[in-house]
């Protein structure tokens, strides 16, 4: 009996053992946990679809455990964040300014959790920051409105050079997407009126669609949508009105063929992605701010494949050789386009 005893005891010790062994290689096995914070909603067709798209894409290729906590109330933001922080996520993503602000509240009392933040520049040793040269894109959306309010041959094009601009809220990110957008118009004609309209929020489409309907009265016969989910109803005003829109952050050309002429794309989601990837290969910098633009092709105009197979031989295939050019310059910083100035860039 006792021998019977001592073999149990033998036989628990060495499977407690192996049990402790095996702890490492099970937490290493263990998926990496991502929240991603939005100040809206999926379903933008736009900028928080697109880190959307990229974290998808890090799940897909990484076995991410991946949550997604979206509001349009501030302080749902702040709520979200400290809960996926008090839950020790591997890496919590804020993808918009007004989340990055949060980020630079709370990163300190959280050492241990890694913060990714899209448009706005962080200064902490766990923070690493991603922005964008969203100016020089919309300085090509702007020369590409310039030039195709003068195409009175195609229908809906008037004789007015007047090219409107809508944003969602009046932010820093959104003045510098603005300021390019002038200087690209006033480029190719100085003459060009731009009219302008903030809609004080990203997640009101009927605002969206009210405010470039008002610019469509006004003389507009393109506008061009930086308002996320609000962005929606500028699309729909535009095909409703039987005008023009440019699309902004993912390719919107489709949305309404034929009445998109072109779409800024700002690649959210390759900053997402890369968050997570740095992470899981150990190559995760605090204190570090990356910026994309023209030159590494982070921002950039879609190829109007679209709107050229609406418009046939109407389409105006100066603006696409003249966007080329412009790409190029801008590129090779021949063209220097002016930067907002309370827009953030370093740390």
């Amino acid at each position: 009996m006792l021998s019977l005893k001592r073999k149990l005891i033998c036989a628990l010790m060495v499977a407690c053992l192996a049990l402790v062994m095996a702890l490492p290689a099970m937490a290493a096995n263990k998926p990496m946990k991502v929240a991603l914070i939005l100040s809206g909603f999926l379903g933008d067709k736009s900028f928080n679809d697109s880190a959307h798209q990229g974290l998808l894409r890090a799940k897909k290729d990484f076995g991410i455990d991946l949550k997604v906590l979206e509001s349009k109330n501030p302080a749902d933001w702040e709520a979200n964040l400290l809960s996926m922080a008090s839950a020790k996520y591997d890496l919590i993503v804020g993808s918009s300014t007004q989340i990055a602000e949060l980020i630079k509240k709370h990163a300190a009392s959280f050492p241990d959790v890694k913060f990714g933040v899209i448009d706005g520049a962080v200064k902490a040793p766990n923070v690493m920051s991603i922005i964008f040269a969203q100016n020089e894109g919309s300085f090509l959306a702007g020369a590409a409105a310039a030039m195709f309010t003068t195409k009175t041959n195609i229908p809906g094009v008037n004789d007015k050079k007047i090219i409107g601009w809508v944003g969602g809220m009046d932010i820093p990110v959104l003045q510098d997407f603005l300021t390019g957008y002038k200087q690209g118009a006033k480029y190719i004609d100085p003459s060009v009126k731009v009219l302008v309209s903030f809609a004080g929020s990203f997640s009101d489409p009927l605002k969206g669609k009210e405010l470039a309907m008002a610019q469509f009265e006004q003389g507009a016969d393109i506008v061009m949508n930086v308002a996320s989910t609000t962005g929606n109803g500028i699309l729909e005003a535009a095909k409703e009105k039987g005008r023009y829109a440019i699309g902004v952050d993912m390719d919107q050309d489709g949305i309404y063929p034929g009445h998109i002429l072109t779409s800024m794309i700002k690649r959210v989601d390759v900053a997402t992605y890369k968050l997570v990837k740095d992470v899981k290969e150990n190559k995760f910098k605090g204190n570090t701010v990356i910026e994309m633009g023209v030159a590494d092709g982070g921002v950039g105009l879609t190829d109007m494949s679209v709107m050229k197979k609406a418009l046939g031989n109407k389409f105006p295939n100066d603006i696409l050789v003249k966007i080329k050019q412009l790409t190029a310059d801008i590129r090779s910083g021949k063209i220097k386009v002016e930067q907002y100035k309370g827009f953030q860039r370093g740390i």
